[in-house]
């Protein structure tokens, strides 16, 4: 699929890219992290959170609301399923990355989608991202073979296991606390997993 750059005019109804933001201290402090063959995600990592940019990032981008910041690295060339939050999402490559995008007012009333409505961009080290809360976005993909590496920044509390069981509705989509998720059928979700992509799943 085609893959623009975040500078594109066409980012702008996904997110914005973040201005006047130090983010050399926090790639540096990523260099611990691992790097999978597979993908991992981690919402909260204390080393990256006693770092000043966290602070920054609680009051420059969320208005003083506690946040936690933590990673999604390793290998993808998938889609795999499209999930989205009440709130915006900030992304922080280490490595260069690919984001596959699309905009929840698409998600059709039976919470089905389809994923030709979907765009790729190019998002390269050292750049950082906001992606709107209305923004469907799944785990990078990595450009190369040497895999990426994205700091994740959300609302504290965001991904995490459920205290009671959701059904019907938008309900049947809820997979972690804050999260909303939609997947395809050949993205190896777990079991339970609420399964409404429709059409291909978008590899680049």
């Amino acid at each position: 699929m085609e893959i623009k750059k975040v500078t594109d005019p066409a980012f702008r109804k996904y997110g914005r890219v973040l201005e006047n933001y130090d983010f050399s201290q926090l790639i540096e402090a990523m260099e611990k992290s691992p790097l999978p063959e597979d993908v991992i995600y981690e919402p909260s990592i204390d080393y990256l959170e006693s770092l000043p940019i966290a602070q920054e990032f609680k009051v420059r981008a969320y208005g003083e609301l506690d946040v936690q910041v933590g990673f999604c690295n390793g290998h993808n060339k998938k889609l795999n399923a499209a999930e989205y939050h009440r709130s915006s999402e900030l992304n922080i490559a280490c490595k260069d990355a690919v984001l596959i995008l699309g905009k929840q007012e698409d998600v059709e009333e039976d919470n089905t989608y389809d994923t030709s409505k979907m765009e790729a961009f190019f998002l390269p080290a050292g750049v950082g991202v906001e992606v709107f809360a209305t923004t469907l976005h799944y785990a990078p993909c990595n450009p190369g073979d040497d895999g990426f590496k994205v700091v994740i920044v959300l609302p504290k509390g965001t991904n995490y296991p459920l205290a009671e069981k959701h059904a019907g509705g938008e309900d049947a989509l809820l997979a972690a606390t804050n999260k909303w998720l939609i997947g395809h059928a050949e993205g190896g979700l777990p079991e339970g997993s609420f399964i409404g992509l429709k059409g291909e799943n978008l590899s680049i």
